[in-house]
């Protein structure tokens, strides 16, 4: 059913009187430190403002045994964030529409060096057009207009005429097993939408996603005897050196996969952290490399990891050293497959309908080499998987921010798209 003139005209213009709560609320996101496994004071925080809005309320644990048990669920660490799952529910009087998952996560990457920062890295600075922060485009932002969007329809005296599900996530940026967690615990719709910062476009493909560690182990002599020994250091750069060759073996397959094909360069293997050696003066005898690399959409992750690992252990068997100390693989966190939307269905129609209203042009789409927790929806729950979301610029890096103007919009996009999708009803006490 496509929104009357009025309708329309009255969710514009509701968002657009709420959206200075809307940037403080998103500020206040921000000035959450939420890196992983210190989420709890922001999950608390999305809790107390979910059920002052009359949501009922689930906070749950991760099930780690069932997590593993599942194909889709990424290896457990000493790492892995202990903070709940927050979900608020929204019931209707009578089920009329079509029911709806909007998701977000809260936990965001390390900030790296303060000193770097222009502007405070967790103060919601607004200069022009740009809210500054860690996770202000990923996607604290998104988080917040998940809220707004229903908000803007409350404030006309209005619900949604079916069950919405508003969760809040963890493990996003580290394991995906935050969102697999509300696939276990039972919560499913007919549609999902996640508002990551994807540039006002909607994600046609996504990559999966493999993290791993390799341990190199050497034999530690004094300096001036470093022929004598064996550098793990060095041995760890001739692993490195092979895993680079993988990684151009693996981006040689994207023919093989339509949404990838014409990226210069979809496969990217990243050594994001090498820490080794005890003594400036001593030979290393230690070694670590941790390494996020992407997968095709429809490639197994398991079988991706096997691959690796049998990569790292023949080029071991053919190096002196090596040989005779084998580098240990393990894999320690995203341990995650890709996806593709499928065309045609009817909540991509709506969410175009309601971003062309909003915005004043056709929705565009994408695809991206990163993870998205719309995987978990697509591949176990077979459900519409919407990705979509505002601008941002330099997520993961230093001086993070959101565009505002982009906020407004794609909110007012997602609250007409759950005013269609999911119908409406009167307000309970309107």
């Amino acid at each position: 059913m496509t929104l009357a003139p009025d309708m329309r005209r009255a969710i514009v213009e509701s968002v657009e009187q709420g959206f200075a709560d809307q940037l403080a609320y998103t500020q206040k996101l921000v000035s959450f430190p939420s890196v992983r496994g210190a989420e709890h004071t922001v999950q608390d925080f999305t809790f107390r403002e979910l059920h002052r809005r009359g949501f009922v309320m689930d906070r749950f644990p991760m099930d780690q045994e069932a997590i593993e048990r599942h194909p889709g669920g990424s290896p457990w660490s000493e790492q892995h964030s202990t903070a709940p799952i927050v979900v608020g529910i929204h019931y209707p009087r009578e089920e009329k529409g079509r029911s709806l998952i909007l998701q977000s996560h809260l936990d965001v990457v390390p900030t790296g060096p303060e000193s770097m920062w222009q502007h405070g890295p967790y103060g919601g600075e607004i200069v022009g057009d740009w809210m500054y922060g860690r996770g202000s485009g990923d996607m604290k932002a998104g988080a917040a207009a998940n809220v707004f969007a229903l908000d803007a329809l409350r404030r006309i005296g209005l619900q949604p005429a079916a069950t919405v599900y508003v969760q809040s996530v963890v493990e996003e940026e580290s394991t995906g097993n935050g969102a697999l967690m509300t696939h276990l615990r039972g919560y499913k719709a007919d549609a999902v939408l996640i508002p990551e910062p994807e540039d006002e476009k909607l994600v046609r493909a996504n990559a999966g996603v493999i993290w791993f560690q390799v341990e190199v182990r050497g034999l530690p002599v004094h300096v001036r005897e470093m022929g004598a020994g064996a550098n793990a250091i060095d041995a760890a750069y001739r692993v490195v050196g092979e895993l680079r060759k993988l990684e151009q073996d693996w981006n040689h397959r994207k023919a093989n996969y339509e949404h990838f094909k014409d990226d210069p360069h979809p496969i990217n293997l990243n050594i994001g952290k090498i820490e080794g050696g005890d003594w400036a003066s001593s030979v290393p005898c230690w070694c670590r490399i941790d390494c996020r690399i992407a997968i095709y959409p429809g490639v197994d992750a398991a079988s991706a990891a096997r691959e690796i690992s049998e990569r790292v252990a023949n080029f071991a068997r053919q190096d002196p050293f090596l040989s005779n100390m084998p580098p240990k693989v393990t894999f320690n966190g995203f341990h995650t497959e890709g996806y593709v939307l499928k065309p045609g269905s009817e909540a991509e129609q709506v969410l175009a309908n309601a971003h062309e209203a909003a915005v004043g042009k056709p929705l565009e789409t994408l695809t991206t080499p990163a993870y998205l927790d719309t995987r978990v929806y697509a591949l176990y729950d077979q459900i519409p998987a919407l990705c979509y979301g505002p601008v941002s610029r330099n997520i993961h890096g230093f001086d993070e921010c959101v565009s505002i103007s982009s906020v407004k919009r794609i909110t007012t996009a997602m609250a007409l798209f759950i005013a269609e999708w999911c119908g409406t009803e009167p307000l309970v006490g309107a």
